[in-house]
């Protein structure tokens, strides 16, 4: 049979060690969807770095040859679920690591509910208790394609679990949302009112100055 192969290392990691922000950054994902390493942050990273690449030279070719291959390429990614109705290079272009994390089998059963939190989600997995059209899969890495979404389930017995603190994440973030646009609509409203008052200072102006030469 021979030795057995050493397998390709499937990620590149940053030029510079010390980045702070970088760092603070991996960090802040790395709670957020429960990763196991940074690894896992760097895959997800190298994947999408590649599908840009080859974004950026589809553009660089011929119109005839590069729809043929643009539409591969959109509907790989339209397929997983990351693109979505009528993408173009530009929305490939405009990707992040944060796009594919979120296609995650752990992610997406924390999204629907069947955990609390990303790393209960990732429990759940490995334990084979999170089924995809009625079959266990076991890796919280897998990718879920757009239409497997739906056929997300328990396997086998459903699973107890307190919904308070899931739905309480859930609030919280509706809750800063809705502040967000409060903010935005109030910010918004004070500079209409700014430039209301701008033009009728300038229509008064004029007026007085109309007064003066008719004077």
């Amino acid at each position: 049979m021979g030795d057995p192969k050493k397998r390709k290392r499937q990620y590149s990691r940053p030029r510079k060690s010390f980045q702070k922000e970088r760092i603070e950054k991996e960090k802040t994902l790395k709670e957020q969807y429960g990763l196991k390493n940074k690894k896992e942050f760097y895959r997800a990273e190298s994947i999408i770095r590649a599908k840009r690449a080859t974004a950026r030279k589809l553009l660089a070719l011929n119109l005839e040859i590069r729809l043929k291959r643009e539409k591969e390429l959109l509907e790989s990614l339209k397929k997983i679920g990351i693109l979505n109705q009528n993408p173009t290079l530009d929305d490939v272009l405009t990707l992040t690591a944060e796009a594919l994390l979120e296609r995650r089998l752990q992610t997406i059963v924390w999204r629907k509910g069947l955990a609390n939190t990303t790393k209960q989600a990732r429990q759940f997995i490995t334990h084979g208790h999170i089924s995809i059209d009625g079959k266990k899969v076991d890796r919280p890495s897998y990718l879920v394609n757009a239409e497997e979404e739906k056929s997300i389930k328990y396997y086998g017995k459903e699973m107890q679990i307190e919904m308070k603190k899931h739905l309480k994440i859930v609030q919280e973030k509706d809750k800063n949302k809705i502040k967000e646009e409060f903010n935005e609509i109030k910010e918004d409203t004070k500079k209409n009112e700014e430039e209301r008052i701008n033009d009728e200072k300038a229509k008064k102006d004029l007026k007085e100055k109309f007064n003066e030469i008719k004077e």
